[in-house]
């Protein structure tokens, strides 16, 4: 369970640091009793011709369809990372609910029974939710969340740059189901392909936890080493 909110700029940056160090230690040391699996959503994928690259004739470029009109709505791809494996399970639905997202956690839950997950997501609402929280509780799942501005931690980021730039770059479907097949083409060639993921982050991310100030004048100084962003 989450903590109460930090009041003062020095709480907030120990918080984030605290949350920070939690996920990496996750990634660096992975827990015995279980597997720790990343957790992000891909989307909203759109029916729109997407900037590519492609083998053409000189002086005769393809042209991309304008898109005055969408009528196949969007659709939203939760996905799961799973860091012993390196494998991706996802889902496709209309809405990006609680309820579908517990539809996800309850598949990963079935397919990795006794182990405990480690859950690594953000601080998006329906990640958060009641019945999120309380279905963790009962099925020896644990909510890591990411600090906020901290979406980098997650190592699921680069799979869906991954997953655009090979599923999606050039291409112009007309329909979701065609869409859809499109990026389930990608995932199976990938997982079949995939392999542990290990060292996510450079050594200097591991720095002691500073003591919080005891009031908002005391502040910690912003340096590299305690925002990874670089941010003063």
């Amino acid at each position: 369970m989450e903590r109460g909110r930090p009041q003062t700029i020095s709480e907030r940056v120990h918080e984030h640091i605290r949350k920070m160090h939690r996920v990496l230690a996750l990634y660096d040391t992975p827990p015995t009793d279980g597997r720790v699996i990343c957790v992000d959503g891909f989307g909203p994928l759109n029916l729109m011709p997407r900037k590519g690259t492609a083998w053409r004739p000189a002086g005769r470029p393809r042209r991309l369809r304008t898109t005055d009109h969408r009528y196949g709505g969007v659709m939203h791809m939760p996905a799961a990372l799973d860091l012993v494996t390196g494998k991706i399970f996802y889902r496709i639905s209309k809405r990006e609910r609680w309820r579908e997202f517990l539809g996800l956690l309850k598949a990963l839950r079935n397919r990795r029974p006794g182990e405990k997950l480690y859950l690594v997501l953000d601080r998006f609402s329906p990640h958060k939710h009641t019945e999120i929280r309380t279905w963790a509780a009962d099925n020896d799942a644990e909510l890591v969340f990411l600090p906020t501005y901290g979406s980098w931690l997650n190592r699921n980021e680069a799979e869906s740059a991954a997953l655009r730039h090979f599923a999606l770059d050039g291409t112009a479907h007309r329909t979701h189901a065609e869409q859809n097949a499109t990026i389930a083409a990608y995932l199976r060639r990938r997982n079949a392909r995939a392999e542990p993921k290990t060292n996510f982050a450079p050594t200097h991310l591991r720095h002691p936890l500073p003591a919080p100030g005891r009031s908002g004048r005391r502040r910690l100084a912003w340096t590299p080493a305690t925002y990874p962003q670089g941010k003063r």
